[in-house]
């Protein structure tokens, strides 16, 4: 009956409403005479009319003050508060009819009697309602605690309890002074009694209602979480909960920085803007992982106008309506001035950047076009190449022809000693901005001012596309298997806007021809991060020592031109920089009249899909190129 009730249209749960209202205010003018007149009340006479005039009355009033509107089981106090005020304007009026018509037989107090009867009857059926349609709760399939029992774990208790998915048993907090303590009819219990409570109750899932805890001891309470079998969720930004409404859609997979197991160092706003603020920016690549981060911060700069440059229709059309959205919203007027431009182009186009820069005169280009999953670049060589070296080339000559203060190069980890042709790529791309730096006169004809090349190199960012992390989300909400290729395969890691903002900074620290590295912390191995992702999902691992548990990983071998594991230097003794997150390296590289010629003999070999003569090239221009087999670290 519950579930039939619950699929009916609107229109019908109205109708039921209304009818179930006109009824209690019939029985409410009943009882009112009954005990008016001291006796059990059949009408006569003019009692009819009264009888009559009192739902014919409160009717209008109901609908106009919007009685029905409500979803039946989300009622709450304000709902309550509202029928209250209905029921008054219903009372008032009534009396008044009374006071004013002074018909026979009809005593004058039914007009306070019956309202206040009414009053206690609609409240009473709301009530029951609600008691009635929350009651599944008890069989919901998820058995919740909240950890936190602060403002956000009360106001997240209270969203539960209209919701059918969770049942709430309970809270857990670090203060003693709530411990033993009830919000909401749910017992709060200290930290300690976690791994009981779990056990006792059956508990599912553990969801953080911690958005102002510090990052350290977030991580401490989720590694202790992650010990037991539970699914741990977590609430969105206290600037997501200003609106004080939490709903059970709001709650959220474990951020990503929580599985990078380390704090984000704070961004210098002073580096941030250097470069950034009032000028004219490019971005190529904008509506990649990185491209499209890039934009967002740099939109937090301030910009006089921002140029979005993207092969991809789809991606450009995605990170424009974005930040047109992100700038209809600014209050500060310089953001709000900030001109937005989408330029589908492709960087390997030549004549086209150069249109676009000669137009546009950008100061500042951050170049995050390329190609980069590996295994894809690996089988197709040719477009690797064209892409990521030509397509550099095409770039930096119209930044350089047209007067570009600043031309900073995203690169990878992969360009150091690579096994791979998307490495071996990003590697040239290096050189060529490396060799350029260091011409007395840069080349290209340009007589303006020269353009301050630099690169800054980093590993993988957790959450791109191709990362392991959506990858892995998608495996373990199947059943399984997740896919590693190696036991030992480790890499860094970093998220995505914290690598952004690094790359804005080390761009503005930039004296010309410098290479940066980004500190990535301690490299992760990519099976204890696939275990960890386990762990927090409330499930465990499946293994020879483990046969029932939930998720197999399976080991399927290292991809074409895959290592074991990445490196960020090529020499050694990087130097620091302002930055504790950023070093500077100085590497050996050819110069630009030794480039020149064999880039020639690439571009070549490329445009006829020439991989023999591609790879023989790599081989000669990239110090330390090994071409790995398949299985080979």
């Amino acid at each position: 009956m519950l579930m039939q009730a619950l699929t009916w249209p609107r229109s019908i749960k109205r109708l039921v409403v209304v009818t179930l209202d006109l009824g209690l205010g019939l029985l409410a003018m009943w009882l009112a005479f009954s005990l008016r007149l001291d006796t059990l009340h059949w009408p006569e006479g003019l009692q009819w009319l009264v009888y009559l005039l009192g739902p014919a009355m409160a009717f209008p009033v109901f609908v106009h003050m919007g009685l029905y509107r409500a979803i039946f089981r989300y009622n709450g106090i304000a709902a309550l508060l509202t029928t209250g005020r209905a029921v008054t304007t219903y009372g008032a009026l009534l009396l008044a009819l009374l006071l004013l018509a002074k018909w026979e037989g009809v005593p004058r107090s039914v007009g306070i009697l019956q309202p206040l009867i009414l009053l206690l009857l609609i409240g009473a059926s709301r009530t029951l309602g609600w008691f009635w349609l929350s009651g599944q709760t008890r069989n919901a399939r998820h058995r919740l605690l909240i950890y936190g029992a602060g403002v956000a774990g009360a106001q997240t208790a209270a969203g539960l309890a209209s919701a059918r998915q969770y049942t709430l048993r309970g809270f857990v907090d670090d203060d003693p002074r709530k411990v033993g303590s009830s919000i909401n009819g749910a017992r709060v219990h200290g930290a300690s009694a976690l791994p009981a409570l779990v056990e006792r109750e059956g508990i599912t899932d553990v969801l953080l209602a911690l958005p102002s805890v510090s990052h350290e001891r977030r991580r401490d309470i989720i590694g202790h979480l992650s010990e037991l079998p539970v699914r741990i969720r977590t609430l969105p930004s206290l600037t997501d909960l200003a609106s004080g409404r939490v709903s059970v859609t709001d709650f959220q997979d474990l951020d990503i920085v929580d599985l990078l197991g380390r704090a984000p160092v704070a961004p210098d706003q002073e580096l941030l803007e250097r470069n950034l603020r009032g000028a004219v920016v490019l971005v190529t690549g904008a509506g990649g992982s990185i491209g499209s981060e890039l934009c967002r911060q740099i939109l937090r700069a301030h910009p006089s106008r921002l140029l979005l440059v993207d092969h991809s229709e789809y991606a450009l059309y995605g990170i424009h309506q974005e930040l047109q959205a992100a700038v209809a919203a600014q209050q500060d007027g310089a953001a709000a001035c900030c001109t937005l431009v989408p330029l589908l182009a492709n960087v390997t186009d030549e004549a086209h950047m150069a249109r676009i820069c000669r137009e546009h005169q950008p100061s500042s280009i951050y170049h995050a076009a390329a190609y980069k999953h590996v295994p894809m670049v690996e089988a197709n060589a040719a477009e690797g190449i064209f892409n990521n070296v030509f397509g550099t080339l095409s770039v930096v000559r119209a930044a350089v022809e047209h007067g570009a203060r600043h031309f900073v190069l995203i690169s990878t980890d992969k360009a150091v000693r690579p096994t791979n042709v998307m490495g071996a790529s990003k590697r040239i791309a290096e050189l060529v901005l490396q060799a350029i730096s260091a011409c007395g006169r840069q080349p290209f004809g340009s007589a303006r001012t020269p353009t301050r090349f630099s690169m800054v190199r980093f590993g993988n960012v957790l959450g791109s596309s191709g990362s392991v992390i959506p990858l892995f989300r998608r495996q373990i909400a199947a059943g399984g298997p997740i896919t590693v290729t190696h036991p030992e395969v480790t890499r860094y890691f970093m998220t995505i806007p914290e690598a952004a903002q690094l790359v804005l900074q080390a761009g503005a620290m930039t004296e010309g021809g410098d290479l940066f590295l980004l500190d990535m912390g301690e490299p992760i191995r990519i099976v204890d991060l696939a275990r960890r992702m386990v762990a927090l999902s409330g499930l465990t691992v499946r293994s020879d020592a483990h046969p029932t548990g939930d998720i197999e990983i399976r080991f399927i071998g290292l991809r074409p031109g895959e290592k074991l594991y990445e490196e960020l230097l090529i020499g050694d003794n990087p130097l620091p920089t302002a930055h504790p997150r950023i070093l500077r390296a100085h590497e050996e590289h050819a110069p630009w009249s030794d480039m020149q010629p064999r880039l020639e003999a690439l571009r070549r070999a490329a445009l006829a899909g020439d991989t023999p003569a591609i790879m023989a090239l790599l081989r000669q221009m990239v110090p330390g190129y090994q071409p790995a087999g398949p299985a080979s670290p």
